[in-house]
């Protein structure tokens, strides 16, 4: 057994390693190919024109996750996404955020972008700087988050519970308060940070979207900025639906708390995903219309799970993106195409 899958073996499950957690099972599209893992001690280092800086002083206590002191991993995950690998890092103590400037007009727009994992890991590149990459070509302000893991959510009486303090929002948190407080420094309209989230990474935009509350105390001038995003892209979430109550209820579970002060959010999900069931992000949808929340949905036939931005034979995988950009210009974060008469 690899050394940190024995500290971790549900690690194995979550990353998508067995079966088809990280796809659509069986044949068609949606299929994915296992690939031997290969991990390795070491602090993830960003992609060309990245820059990794820390969310807090280095003097700063932070609560760790379940690894402890256990040294950060990176590693490739299982299975293929569009043919290719794709990589993670876990075991993070001190998150991250990595920065890239738009290259060409800056539209002064911002967006931070938070992986999935499960809670176990952080997925670097397939929903980390591959999102970047396109960000970035639209002019805007990118950041990725590398926040803590790994971090189990309990179970009591067989019921999975929500962690008191989740560590994974604490850092988003401060990554927008950082945002915001350097936006002068990152060309930034502190009015127009946004986030997108995918998995576990969209279930922590919902977070965000729908509270201001801290759990860590106030560090800095940068804590004095508001954590809320100012636009809400949720890429196939879960841990909303309370789905103890049959098959057709949409009831939320009782830790997930809507706000009317939610931003405008856009909702992407595949209806055969296999790991988050179609039904979560449509109790989200309609729990946030019902607090009057502009809410946006796009939903696609297939797709599977943890597509990212790499396209395939699923409609879903080629035309997001320009769904995005179409529902950015919509609510005013872009400014639409100029078209000459």
């Amino acid at each position: 057994m690899i050394r940190c899958l024995a500290l971790f073996p549900s690690l194995l499950l979550s990353l998508g390693i067995a079966g088809a957690a990280y796809g659509q099972s069986g044949e068609g599209p949606s299929a994915r190919t296992v690939v031997p893992k290969v991990e390795q001690e070491g602090v993830w280092q960003p992609t060309d024109g990245g820059t990794q800086i820390p969310l807090w002083p280095a003097d700063v206590s932070l609560k760790k996750p379940d690894s402890g002191d256990h040294p950060e991993f990176t590693g490739n995950g299982s299975p293929l996404v569009a043919g290719r690998k794709w990589h993670w890092a876990t075991y993070i103590t001190r998150p991250t955020m990595t920065i890239y400037r738009p290259k060409g007009h800056n539209t002064g727009a911002a967006m931070l972008v938070i992986p999935g994992g499960g809670f176990y890991a952080v997925a670097t590149d397939l929903e980390g700087t591959e999102i970047c990459d396109w960000v970035i070509r639209q002019g805007m302000t990118c950041a990725m988050l590398k926040y803590r893991t790994p971090q189990v959510w309990p179970r009591e009486n067989g019921k999975q519970e929500r962690p008191e303090v989740l560590l994974g929002l604490e850092d988003a948190q401060r990554a927008i308060s950082l945002l915001r407080e350097r936006a002068s420094t990152y060309g930034i309209d502190p009015h127009k940070v946004g986030v997108i989230g995918f998995s576990a990474g969209a279930y922590l935009v919902i977070n965000m979207s729908n509270t201001i509350e801290r759990t860590y105390p106030l560090t800095d001038a940068a804590d004095q900025q508001s954590p809320r995003p100012d636009f809400a892209i949720v890429a196939y979430t879960a841990r909303i639906l309370d789905n103890s109550k049959g098959k057709n209820n949409l009831e939320l579970q009782p830790w997930v708390k809507i706000s009317p002060e939610a931003p405008p959010t856009l909702i992407i999900h595949a209806m055969n995903d296999p790991v988050d069931d179609i039904r979560q992000p449509m109790a989200y949808a309609l729990a946030l219309n019902d607090a009057g929340v502009p809410v946006d949905m796009r939903l696609y036939a297939k797709g599977g799970h943890a597509f990212g931005m790499r396209p395939t034979a699923d409609p879903i995988t080629k035309e997001w993106p320009g769904e995005v950009k179409q529902w950015m210009q919509n609510i005013g974060i872009l400014s639409p195409p100029h078209h000459s008469k």
